[in-house]
């Protein structure tokens, strides 16, 4: 199950809780739009959908959509079969420029590198780390001491 399919899935039983909460009374509009994580007037909108169509009606229709520039396999094989034959050990940028500029290939970079990955053709890169991670702040002596009461008798010990 792909991760779109993963999201529509689990908004459709959230949704179904949050109706129930809603329709029996436990929860207002707002605590129910805010238990799905959208604002009001999307969750007003939903129920709309829903009494329309049911389940149904809250799925995304663009997870379904087919590519309206869809390539055949043919055109695939022939990339593939191209980077085999003549260009092997490229990396992908490049050989997408020289693709591009030698064989008039109309597809994008990212295109080209998710089919030849597709493929097993092409290695797919280690993710990286997070960047700047947060991490918890150190504790300090004196940290937070602004907000205690001055007058404490180990704060005046201390001094």
């Amino acid at each position: 199950m792909k991760r779109a399919e993963w999201l529509q899935e689990t908004r459709k039983m959230r949704f179904d809780e949050a109706y129930e909460g809603w329709a029996c009374g436990r929860l207002t509009q707002e605590e129910a739009a805010r238990l799905l994580e959208v604002c009001e007037r999307s969750f007003r909108r939903y129920i709309g959908r829903y009494k329309e169509a049911g389940m149904e009606g809250l799925i995304d229709k663009r997870v379904s959509q087919l590519s309206h520039r869809p390539a055949s396999v043919d055109a695939v094989l022939k990339l593939v079969d191209l980077y085999r034959s003549r260009y092997t050990g490229w990396n992908v940028e490049h050989f997408h420029a020289w693709h591009c500029r030698k064989h008039e290939g109309p597809r994008s970079y990212s295109w080209v590198k998710s089919a030849l990955q597709a493929y097993g053709v092409v290695e797919r890169a280690p993710k990286r780390g997070a960047h700047r991670k947060r991490r918890e702040r150190a504790p300090l002596p004196g940290m937070l001491l602004h907000q205690l009461d001055w007058r404490a008798d180990w704060v005046r010990l201390a001094a």
